[in-house]
C-alpha cells in the first residue's frame, strides 16, 4: 500500500529492492549543510583557507547532536522515506548523526578503502572485525550516506556495488541467526560481489543515500580539491526485522531478503 503524501515514487522503491539504495535529492537544506560543516572544520583542526594544514587523507570525527545535524536527519523528507523503507513505526528517530570520515585531497592510501558491509551488533568486541551482521539485520535499518558538502567523481565519494545486497542476504542466511563476523564476510561475500557494477554516491550537499543494510560498498582516494564531508550513520530499528508475517506487509528492505532467498 502506498502511503500519504509518499516521497519516494514505487519505480524508486522497486529500484531500492534491485539496487540496494535509493538517492534523496534534498534531504536537508543546504543551510543545514553549510552550517555542520562549519562545525566540522572547527573539529579536525584543520583550516578550510590553509591547505598546508590537511596534513592527513581522512580525519574521523565522532557522532554529533548539535541542533544543524539534528534537524538535517529528522526532515519530513527523510521521515516519510524512512516510513516507505523500513515501515510506519520501525525505525527509530535519529538523535543526531555520525560518524563523519571527512576526506581531504592527499597523495597518500586512506588505508580504510576496503570493501565492505558495516556490523550491526556485537559491538562490544575490541576486535572490530569480530562484529557481525545476520540476516535479519539484526541492529541496522538502514545506512545512511549524508552529504554535508558537493561531491563529485574526484571527491572520494562512497563506491557502491549496485545489487551486491542480494548476494549477501544469501551468505548470510547460510549461518543462521548468529550471522557472520566482518571476518568471515570478507573471506566469504565480498568477493562473490566483485563483478557487480559499481555506482557513485555524488550529488550536491543535502543529498541522502538510504542504501540497504547489506550493500557493499567502499571508500576511496580523493583525487579532487575540496574536502569530502559525509556522515554514515545507521538508521537503527523499533522493531526486528521480519522476513515471515502473516499479514504479508513487508517493508522494501524486508522484501530485497526475501527475493534474494527465494
Amino acid at each position: 500500500m502506498e502511503l500519504a503524501g509518499a516521497v519516494l515514487s514505487p519505480d524508486e522503491l522497486r529500484a531500492f529492492v534491485d539496487t540496494g539504495f535509493v538517492r534523496l535529492r534534498d534531504a536537508f537544506p543546504r543551510r543545514l549543510a553549510d552550517e555542520g560543516r562549519a562545525i566540522l572544520w572547527r573539529d579536525t583542526g584543520c583550516d578550510p583557507d590553509d591547505r598546508t594544514t590537511w596534513t592527513r587523507p581522512v580525519v574521523r570525527l565522532g557522532g554529533y547532536h548539535d541542533t544543524p545535524f539534528v534537524e538535517a536527519a529528522n526532515t519530513p523528507q527523510l521521515h516519510g522515506a524512512f516510513d516507505q523503507l523500513v515501515g510506519v513505526g520501525r525505525w527509530i528517530r535519529p538523535p543526531g548523526l555520525g560518524t563523519f570520515p571527512i576526506r581531504f585531497p592527499h597523495p597518500d592510501d586512506p588505508g580504510d578503502a576496503g570493501w565492505h558491509v558495516d556490523a550491526s551488533f556485537g559491538h562490544d568486541d575490541p576486535d572490530f572485525m569480530n562484529w557481525r551482521v545476520n540476516v535479519t539485520s539484526r541492529g541496522r535499518a538502514l545506512l545512511l550516506l549524508f552529504l554535508f558538502s558537493d561531491v563529485g567523481e574526484d571527491d572520494a565519494p562512497t563506491r557502491l556495488r549496485v545489487g551486491s545486497h542480494l548476494s549477501i542476504a544469501r551468505t548470510l542466511a547460510r549461518a543462521g541467526d548468529a550471522g557472520l563476523t566482518l571476518r568471515e564476510l570478507a573471506v566469504n561475500g565480498f568477493e562473490d560481489t566483485a563483478h557487480l557494477p559499481e555506482a557513485l554516491a555524488t550529488g550536491a550537499a543535502g543529498t541522502v543515500y538510504l542504501c540497504h543494510p547489506f550493500l557493499v560498498h567502499a571508500a576511496q582516494q580523493h583525487r579532487g580539491a575540496s574536502p569530502r564531508f559525509l556522515a554514515q550513520p545507521p538508521l537503527l530499528p523499533a522493531v526486528p526485522c521480519q522476513l515471515e508475517r502473516d499479514d504479508g506487509a513487508y517493508s522494501p528492505i524486508e522484501i530485497a531478503i526475501r527475493q534474494a532467498l527465494a
